[in-house]
C-alpha cells in the first residue's frame, strides 16, 4: 500500500493544473493578456495597495464590435431587414414605397440613397409600436433561424471566445459585468443573458419610450416611436451614471462610439482599465478602422495609444476569435 508520505508528490502534481489553470486560454502571451490579469489581480487582493472591494469592481462592455462581430452589418439592422420581409404581406403600400421596396427588392444602391432618414424608417417599423415581450419575442425568433452571411451560423455564435472568457474570468474574481452599447436595450436582452451570462437588468443600450396600457385586459409596456435615450457616444457615460450609478473600474470598446465611456472610466481615481478590441485579422473575421462605415475607430485609436490603454490586435492577441474553432497560435503582425 502506498504510504501517505509517498503520496504527497503525486498529490502535489495532480493540483498544479487547478492552481496554474489559465483564465484567458484562447489569449496569446503578452501585453494585452498581461494587463488584464495584472489588473484583476491587483484590485482583488485584499491587502493590496490597489484593492478595491467587490461592492465597486464595475466593468463595461460594448456589444457590436466587442463582444461579437459587427460586419459586413449591426445584427440588428440585418434583423430589422428580416422583419421588413416577414411582415411585409401585412403592408402591401411597401412594394412602392421607400426605403421599405429597397429591402423588399434586395437594391442595395437604393437602400443606400434614402440614408439614414430611410434606415430609421425601417428601425421604426420593425421596432416599435408592439409591446417590449413581442419585440423581444421576435428577435429570439430571428436568432434561432437566421444565418450569417459569411459564416453561415448563427448570430449568437458569431461571438468572441477571448472575450467570453473575459468576461467569466471577471466574473469569477467577483466583478459585476455590463453591456453598455448603442444597441436597442430589448433587442440585445434577447440574447444576453444565455450568449454571455449577463442579466437583462445589467444590459444598457439605447430605448425608445415606453407606455404602460391595457390590451384586451392585460397589461403591456407598448414601445412607441420616440427614442428616450441614444446610448452611444456621450450617451454611454450618461448611462452609466444614470443606471449603475458607480464609475466603472474597466471598460472594453473597440470604436469611437465607445470613446467617452473609456474616458470617463480613465477618468476615475484609484487603478482602472480601459481598452479596445481592434480588428486586425482579415482572414478569420475582418480588418478596419480609421475608414470603415461600421465600428469605426480613429479618435479613439489615438488615445488609446496616447495613454497606454490596451489595445487588442485581434490578429496576434487571439489565439481563437470564434467558439466554434480550432485554437491556433495566430501569427504575430
Amino acid at each position: 500500500m502506498t504510504s501517505l508520505r509517498s503520496a504527497l508528490p503525486l498529490l502535489f502534481l495532480l493540483s498544479l493544473p487547478a492552481l496554474a489553470a489559465d483564465p484567458l486560454p484562447s489569449w496569446n502571451d503578452g501585453p494585452s493578456k498581461k494587463q488584464i490579469v495584472d489588473f484583476v489581480q491587483a484590485v482583488t487582493v485584499e491587502g493590496s495597495r490597489d484593492y478595491v472591494k467587490p461592492a465597486e469592481r464595475i466593468a463595461v462592455f460594448d456589444n457590436d464590435g466587442t463582444l461579437w462581430t459587427e460586419q459586413p452589418a449591426y445584427f440588428e439592422v440585418l434583423f430589422a431587414f428580416d422583419e421588413i420581409k416577414r411582415m411585409a404581406p401585412q403592408h402591401p403600400e411597401w412594394k412602392t414605397t421607400q426605403p421599405f421596396q429597397a429591402v423588399l427588392e434586395g437594391d442595395h444602391q437604393a437602400l443606400a440613397a434614402t440614408g439614414m432618414q430611410g434606415l430609421l424608417k425601417i428601425i421604426g417599423a420593425t421596432h416599435t409600436g408592439i409591446s417590449t415581450e413581442a419585440f423581444i419575442d421576435n428577435a429570439k425568433a430571428w436568432l434561432k433561424q437566421a444565418r450569417h452571411p459569411k459564416t453561415g451560423k448563427p448570430f449568437d455564435q458569431m461571438i468572441y471566445q477571448p472575450m467570453l472568457e473575459m468576461l467569466d474570468y471577471l466574473r469569477s474574481q467577483q466583478f459585476k459585468t455590463y453591456i453598455v452599447s448603442g444597441g436597442d436595450t430589448a433587442f440585445m436582452r434577447a440574447f444576453a443573458e444565455v450568449v454571455y451570462g449577463v442579466p437583462p437588468e445589467q444590459v444598457i443600450g439605447t430605448n425608445f419610450v415606453t407606455q404602460y396600457q391595457l390590451k384586451d385586459g392585460k397589461p403591456q409596456i407598448l414601445r412607441t416611436a420616440k427614442l428616450a435615450h441614444n446610448d452611444d457616444g456621450p450617451g454611454k457615460p450618461e448611462s452609466i451614471d444614470a443606471i449603475i450609478g458607480r464609475r466603472p473600474l474597466l471598460a472594453f470598446g473597440n470604436s469611437d462610439g465607445d470613446l467617452q465611456m473609456l474616458q470617463w472610466t480613465a477618468a476615475g481615481s484609484g487603478k482602472r482599465l480601459m481598452g479596445l478590441v481592434h480588428h486586425t485579422d482579415a482572414q478569420r473575421e475582418w480588418a478596419y478602422d480609421r475608414n470603415s462605415q461600421v465600428g469605426r475607430l480613429d479618435k479613439a485609436l489615438d488615445l488609446a495609444r496616447a495613454n497606454g490603454w490596451i489595445v487588442v490586435d485581434m490578429a496576434s492577441d487571439w489565439r481563437r476569435i470564434y467558439p466554434f474553432e480550432p485554437a491556433v497560435q495566430a501569427k504575430v503582425q
